[in-house]
């Protein structure tokens, strides 16, 4: 009997002879557990196991504004399956991502795991998911981070004090449901700003001149930039003919050819903001859609017979990068593009502001070129690996040369410029495929000498209207973000995906647009909390909290004096604020057809909409009608409707199925001087925002001021 428990007791300590890993994603744990090999057992704890609860405000004001945490809900049985684990382990390595929000993760898992196990709890960190950088993490176990949970706590508790206190002003004041976050809402100020100021802009009109030379067979056109030694200033259609008249007889000559060179240096690896900026320019994708694929080829693609993290950690703000992984670029390079090869490694100043807790974002194999592993990757995925690899490599490479030739030709007291250029050394742009318009620039002119004949074959005048700020696009808004201080790269994208899901913020050709839900939410919250609710309090909370993790600062004391004045304010807007609930429920003169009674325009989730006024009794709703049906003899009006798979709008009549007209633009509330059709908003980078007729036989196009909104086009940077 004594051998049998004896041999038992050693199968007891053979099971225990285990190392518990716990990461955040269920794909990354797939991938490391097949990294580490026997001897360990990787599991995930699907995100934050235990947060404030969300029925409650939980924060103990009295007690130094303690947090009171709970198990999330739905996460009870993950946790005691994770304590079930520990308890068979002799280490366990808390291996959550290096950043606040995973640093608090670690630390609530040490306090839920320390009383059921007596193993050994350890913090692990890695920039990337190789098999060197997790080998080289548990060679190393540390310790967690105090001050980076204290960071994270500080901010988890203002945005809860924040929220919990104007929320329920908003569903006294405006509408039942209602939410404003601390940093979304100031967000939503900016977007609510530049809304204003595109609809404030009235364009102006003005004109170019363009000229077609011809020299032998070439042809080629340029632009007046002079006339009578002034640049040139062409206010309407009149001014440009007398130009044209005063000089279609006069002889054209190559006045001037001057010849310049430009250095063009790489960028840069990407940070968390520039990669969102990039692949909303280049690939149209929203910064949602970024993180979420630059998520999956952090945590692993399978490769043939191997996963593959295939890239460094997605949020950060430095573009720092590892000796190990310059020794690796510059091998490759040795071997590619020799040429293009620096005599040293390129090192690359972080921003101020920058925590520089994290590399920039790069490939962990450069050796993985985005076309040697296309077969494995999703089309999307390949386009923004792409990006990330070409910016990498190219960081690491020689400058490039373009070579500007720009020509004058005089006309007269007329003078027409032509520039053309072409890349004279490649250097960098060896790699990058995805060129942007602005870098593709090559173009070429036939040979000329000053002094020697052109003719010109076409005059083309053109009317153009003056421009006014462009909305915000994903791109715009977070590099306005980052400007300004406001978030941090692993809340970019989050800003953004709130306002939309809240339908604060709609998306229209690819720019954020408010909603009148957004308007009216973001007057009450600016004018009664404009100490809060401004891009400079923000900032400064963001660098508060970077000296909290720094263990500068205490973080309740942070609170301490933020909550007193705002809970304040909050008390004096929540007695004086008149609501406008009232206001918001409008008579029309419509009927249910279902119980005859009235009814009314209300402001509802999405927007406005028809409701019976019999509610309860009658749940009868519809679509507010936005424009008369232009089909004749049909009586109808036109409403919005969604599509039945992705729920995209479109809009048709009411008389449907008898009438089937359709339109994928939004009608507007005008209505064309030409025909009688109603109008739309349409968009086009020539023209911007237009108001074009609906009617495909009519030609009516308005970018032009007196009641209309601004022109306005999005920006490429």
């Amino acid at each position: 009997m004594a051998e049998k428990k004896t041999t038992k007791k050693s199968t007891k300590k053979a099971k225990a002879a285990q190392t518990l890993v716990i990461v955040e994603s269920p794909t990354k744990a797939h991938t490391i557990e097949k990294y580490l090999g026997p001897g360990y057992v990787v599991r995930a704890s699907v995100g934050h196991l235990i947060d404030l609860p969300k029925s409650r405000m939980a924060i103990d004001i009295e007690n130094g504004f303690q947090p009171e945490y709970i198990t999330v809900r739905g996460k009870a049985k993950l946790l005691k399956e994770l304590q079930k684990e520990a308890k068979k382990s002799e280490a366990v390595l808390l291996a959550s991502d290096n950043d606040r929000e995973g640093e608090a993760i670690a630390w609530h898992l040490n306090r839920a795991l320390k009383d059921k196990t007596e193993a050994k709890i350890s913090r692990i960190v890695f920039n990337e998911i190789t098999p060197a950088a997790i080998t080289e993490a548990v060679k190393h176990p540390g310790e967690i981070v105090e001050s980076k949970v204290n960071a994270q706590k500080a901010r988890r508790v203002l945005d809860r004090l924040v929220g919990y206190n104007l929320s329920p002003l908003l569903w006294t004041k405006v509408k039942n449901g209602l939410s404003a976050g601390r940093v979304q809402s100031v967000a939503l100020r900016l977007i609510c700003e530049r809304e204003k100021e595109v609809e404030d802009f009235l364009p102006e009109e003005y004109w170019s001149l363009d000229a077609d030379f011809t020299k032998g067979k070439s042809t080629f056109t340029a632009q007046l930039v002079k006339y009578a030694g002034e640049n040139p200033e062409l206010k309407s259609e009149d001014a440009v003919k007398e130009i044209m008249e005063k000089i279609k007889n006069s002889p054209c000559t190559v006045s001037s050819i001057k010849k310049s060179e430009k250095t063009v240096r790489p960028k840069p690896p990407f940070t968390t903001s520039k990669l969102q900026q990039a692949a909303a320019n280049r690939l149209g994708f929203t910064s949602r859609k970024t993180m979420q694929i630059a998520q999956q080829l952090y945590e692993g693609i399978q490769i043939g017979e191997s996963h593959v993290g295939l890239i460094t950690y997605m949020r950060t703000d430095s573009v720092r990068i590892s000796e190990t992984a310059l020794t690796d670029v510059r091998e490759w390079l040795s071997k590619n593009h020799p040429a293009e090869l620096p005599e040293e490694p390129i090192h690359y100043a972080v921003g101020k502001s920058a925590q520089d807790a994290h590399e920039g974002i790069r490939p962990t194999y450069v050796s993985y070129t985005p076309d040697s592993i296309k077969e494995y990757l999703t089309h999307d995925q390949f386009r923004l690996y792409s990006i990330i690899w070409e910016r990498f490599v190219s960081s690491q490479m020689n400058n490039a040369k373009m070579v500007t030739t720009s020509v004058e030709i005089t006309s007269g007291d007329a003078v027409f410029r032509v520039a053309a250029s072409k890349i004279a050394e490649k250097g960098f742009y060896q790699v990058i495929k995805l060129l942007s318009s602005k870098e593709d620039k090559s173009s070429s002119l036939p040979s000329m000498k000053e002094g020697e004949q052109v003719n010109v074959d076409n005059f083309h005048p053109e009317q153009h209207f003056t421009q006014g700020p462009a909305r915000y696009t994903d791109a715009s808004i977070v590099r306005m973000l980052e400007e300004k201080g406001i978030g941090r790269p692993s809340t970019y994208a989050t800003i953004i995906s709130v306002l939309l899901d809240r339908y604060y913020v709609i998306r229209s050709n690819k720019q954020l647009v408010p909603t009148e839900l957004g308007r009216m939410i973001n007057k009450i919250l600016v004018e009664s909390f404009p100490a809060v609710i401004n891009e400079e309090f923000t900032a400064q909370v963001e660098n508060d909290l970077d000296k909290v993790e720094a263990g500068e600062l205490v973080w309740n004391n942070i609170i301490s004096d933020f909550y007193g004045p705002f809970r304040e304010t909050v008390d004096n807007v929540m007695e004086h604020q008149e609501s406008i609930k009232g206001f918001l429920d409008e008579e029309t003169d419509k009927t249910c057809e279902l119980c005859g009674k009235p009814m009314v325009k209300k402001l509802g989730r999405f927007g406005f909409f028809l409701a019976c006024t019999g509610f309860p009794e009658c749940h009868n709703t519809k679509s507010i009608p936005l424009a008369k049906c232009p089909c004749k003899d049909c009586g109808g009006e036109i409403v919005e409707r969604k599509t039945k798979g992705r729920g995209k709008a479109f809009y048709g009549c009411t008389n449907y199925p008898t009438c089937t007209f359709i339109s994928h633009f939004k009608p507007i509330d005008q209505y064309c001087p030409q025909c009688g059709w109603f109008l739309v908003e349409k968009f086009d980078k020539k023209n911007g925002n237009y108001k074009s007729c609906i009617n495909p036989d009519c030609d009516y196009l308005h970018t032009s001021g007196e009641d209309e909104a601004a022109a306005n086009v999005e920006s490429d940077d």
